[in-house]
């Protein structure tokens, strides 16, 4: 006898296709697939993103509650317009994108390892060849130091991970993502899963069916800027 208060995870297989988001449980909506720039762009357009660890198998999620940045709620503090003021940090974009997804990957999740495992690494890599993923990188004295990486389709940007080698590193590059995001007419950013340093920037977490609207609205109104990506937004207070 099974027990009928269990979850039905769905088991993907060939088909891209995914299952309705209302059949995720906690957030977690199917197992399995693979990482083809087919399933994941898919994935993106459905409201949904893989996130799992290296000995896991692909787990793909929708979380109920979704974190997003409304461009127009930026927090950015004192300190920070000071730091950015000062012109500590060069933001360039799209230079370097492999080595800020391997500098995201070295960062350590409380004691457990990184989730960006090599299959991650040459996933995201493939889009960026693709014109669809994209790294804002920040530059000291001519070195990476810090920045984020993310996905864009449409008008919508999906961000991914962060890394800091120096204080407000990522946070230059994630002011700097915002504010030309701004510019070129971009719905919020999504940073799937609310955390303490998203919420300092203005982060919340709304309903996932308001962010499926906003969503299908930034996607399907909107074309996909592909390509590399340029600075064209000086990240001063």
């Amino acid at each position: 006898m099974t027990d009928s208060t269990q979850p039905r995870i769905a088991l993907l297989n060939d088909d891209i296709s995914f299952p309705p988001l209302e059949e995720s449980w906690e957030g977690l909506l199917a197992v399995g697939g693979d990482l083809s720039e087919a399933r994941l762009i898919a994935a993106y357009e459905a409201g949904i993103f893989p996130w799992y660890g290296e000995e896991d198998p692909i787990l793909w999620w929708a979380p109920e509650k979704r974190s997003v940045l409304y461009l127009d709620e930026l927090n950015i503090s004192k300190s920070m317009r000071n730091v950015l003021n000062r012109g500590t940090f060069e933001i360039r974009m799209d230079t370097c994108f492999e080595q800020v997804v391997r500098s995201c990957g070295d960062i350590r999740r409380d004691g457990e390892g990184t989730w960006i495992s090599e299959a991650i690494t040459e996933a995201y890599i493939a889009l960026h060849r693709l014109g669809l993923a994209h790294s804002v990188e920040s530059w000291h004295n001519n070195e990476l130091v810090g920045g984020l990486y993310g996905v864009s389709i449409g008008h919508m940007f999906f961000g991914e991970s962060m890394f800091s080698q120096m204080n407000n590193a990522s946070k230059a590059a994630f002011i700097h993502l915002v504010k030309w995001a701004r510019e070129q007419g971009f719905g919020p950013i999504d940073c799937q899963v609310q955390n303490p340093h998203l919420a300092s920037l203005g982060a919340r977490e709304i309903e996932r069916s308001e962010y499926m609207t906003i969503l299908k609205r930034h996607l399907n109104d909107f074309p996909t800027i592909k390509g590399r990506w340029n600075p064209e937004v000086k990240a001063n207070g």
